[in-house]
């Protein structure tokens, strides 16, 4: 019996079967990673066999997308591994949504199920009485009410942080009975790595103590987004979590702004990528180019961004959110698998916006429709006016 989960993550799709083969690309460091790990097929979207741990082989079937995003890549695995790795989910949904290909991603899963196998075999020992009294009392040095839950083994802890701005965040640790010879684990929501240093004399108050220098070390990160997410319509992330260094904000109707924001220069110029017809995205484009020397660090990022492209953000107090969230001229829909509408018409009496994998799928059934490389060129299913259609992997 083989039992699977699955990974979703709210961002378009539609690359299609062509890049799937771009995937697979590098299957002969892929052969040398794990050997025993085979394409099953000839597109190199079913790979199935057997990753290798501390010298014991566990079966594996990895099932790529069509649409060639590794995130939403579908795993399965023997009853057995998927106990292995329990606990370790989120850790592999995080690994599958920065790994840049499917080598990267089994050097990423090769080390979980090392670390997974470790913690395993120190489980089954039993610790000694020292330890328990050793981390009563450090949690008592800590203070009770900084804990936000304890397993019955008190081998994972969840400690809760508030930054001086007062955002809650947590941090999770997971101890093995060698505690605190070795270091513990752990997972957190930060949009960089979380790094600390530990000694056999370090304690959960030490861990903690670093947490928080780090928490602030991200206070204007998170001041930047608040501000954003506070006094704009922000369309992805739908939920966005601590981590998260992305905004899409609303503009107008069928024209919004994608920015990626860099955690350790917040206030400095981002990522910019415009989504919506030619002739409204362009000359945001030129204003962005023609002002850019007027961008302030002083300022927030906000502000900048008003002033260098001329513009007034929708505000959440005169409209709804639903006055930007026109639904797709294909499906009826306005999310399609986490996505919204992305690709709009360029006629200026049309307007109308698709889905991004919709579009694709509606142009490459049309007779008339011709691609040139990475683009497709056909008709609007609205107004029959030419609509371009660029197949991308860029983040949106």
């Amino acid at each position: 019996m083989r039992l699977f989960w699955r990974t979703r993550v709210c961002r378009s799709r539609g690359q299609g079967k062509g890049t799937s083969r771009k995937m697979a690309t590098g299957f002969g460091s892929l052969l040398r990673e794990c050997p025993l790990l085979l394409p099953q097929n000839r597109e190199k979207s079913v790979y199935e066999g057997f990753v290798t741990a501390q010298g014991r082989d566990f079966h594996i079937r990895i099932l790529l997308p069509t649409d060639g995003q590794l995130k939403n890549a579908r795993i399965q695995c023997s009853w057995y591994l998927k106990k292995l790795l329990h606990g370790y989910h989120l850790i592999l949904k995080q690994r599958l949504e920065h790994s840049s290909d499917l080598v990267s991603f089994m050097v990423e899963l090769k080390t979980i199920l090392e670390l997974a196998l470790k913690n395993t075999e120190e489980l089954r020992a039993q610790p000694p009485p020292q330890y328990y009294s050793g981390l009563i009392g450090d949690i008592e040095n800590l203070g009770w009410n900084k804990v936000l839950f304890i397993d019955s083994a008190f081998s994972t802890i969840r400690l809760k942080a508030e930054d001086s701005s007062g955002r809650d965040h947590q941090i999770t640790l997971k101890l093995n009975s060698k505690y605190p010879r070795e270091q513990p684990d752990c997972l957190v929501d930060l949009p960089v790595q979380f790094s600390f240093s530990w000694t056999p004399q370090s304690s959960l108050l030490s861990i903690h103590s670093q947490f928080l220098a780090a928490l602030e070390s991200l206070k204007e990160f998170w001041d930047v987004l608040d501000e954003i997410d506070e006094k704009t319509w922000v369309l992805e992330p739908e939920r966005p979590t601590r981590s998260s260094t992305r905004r899409r904000i609303a503009i107008g109707s069928n024209i919004s702004l994608n920015i990626e924001i860099d955690p350790r220069h917040p206030t400095m110029l981002p990522e910019c990528y415009f989504l919506g017809a030619d002739h409204v995205v362009n000359p945001l484009k030129i204003k962005l180019n023609s002002n850019i020397h007027m961008w302030n660090p002083e300022n927030s990022l906000l502000k900048n961004l008003k002033e260098i492209l001329e513009v007034d953000f929708p505000s959440r107090e005169a409209l709804e959110k639903s006055d930007f969230s026109m639904d797709c001229g294909i499906c009826y829909a306005y999310r399609l698998d986490g996505a919204i509408p992305d690709q709009v018409c360029d006629d200026s009496h049309c307007g109308q916006s698709f889905h991004q994998v919709c579009l694709y799928e509606w142009l490459r059934g049309l007779p008339s429709s011709r691609q040139s490389f990475n683009v497709i060129f056909g008709e609007c299913p609205y107004c029959s006016k030419q609509i371009t259609l660029k197949i991308s992997t860029k983040k949106i």
